[in-house]
């Protein structure tokens, strides 16, 4: 009789044990899946939060790319106008005149007291550029540019002008 009891007190001291064993195991295995989770959680957060600021910082940098260096002389137009239009509206009567006509038959969009100004639309700023410069070498005013944005992308080209630094000074037409 006794010897059934020793054996049945090992019996159940060796199946509490055994059952603390197994509980200890799937609480160990529930929290390493709890860390992991949590632990992939912040690691998602993170890469989250370093994205988001990476992608403002570009967003910030090319935005500067296509933003004029100083404020410039605007108006707003009306779109989809011809060059024309634009001219006839900005260089009235009391401001200067209209397509005057230089010695070797080019006519100069806008002159006034001070500048010789050139207006094209943005994608044609080079052009504009030169017919400027040209334009105050003849008639001994300084070069300007009026150019015609029909896009807010068009600050590209604003900025294109600018790197050239050579005095030319810039008015912006917004036609958009």
């Amino acid at each position: 009789m006794g010897r059934r009891a020793k054996s049945s007190t090992t019996k159940k001291t060796t199946a509490k044990s055994i059952a603390k064993d197994v509980a200890d195991k799937v609480v160990k295995k529930a929290s390493k899946k709890v860390q992991q989770k949590a632990s992939n959680w912040v690691a998602k957060f993170v890469a989250f939060v370093i994205l988001f600021v990476m992608g403002a910082c570009g967003m910030f940098y090319f935005s500067l790319n296509y933003v004029p260096k100083a404020r410039y002389e605007e108006q707003t137009m009306r779109p989809n106008m011809k060059e024309a239009y634009y001219v006839s509206q900005w260089c009235r009567d009391d401001f200067g005149k209209t397509e005057f006509p230089l010695w070797d038959n080019t006519r100069v969009d806008c002159l006034t007291k001070d500048y010789a100004i050139e207006f094209d639309f943005a994608h044609k700023w080079a052009e504009s550029v030169g017919q400027s410069l040209y334009y105050a070498k003849m008639t001994g005013k300084k070069p300007a540019v009026a150019i015609i944005m029909s896009d807010l992308s068009d600050y590209k080209y604003v900025k294109r002008i600018e790197r050239l630094e050579n005095g030319i000074k810039i008015f912006l037409i917004k036609a958009y």
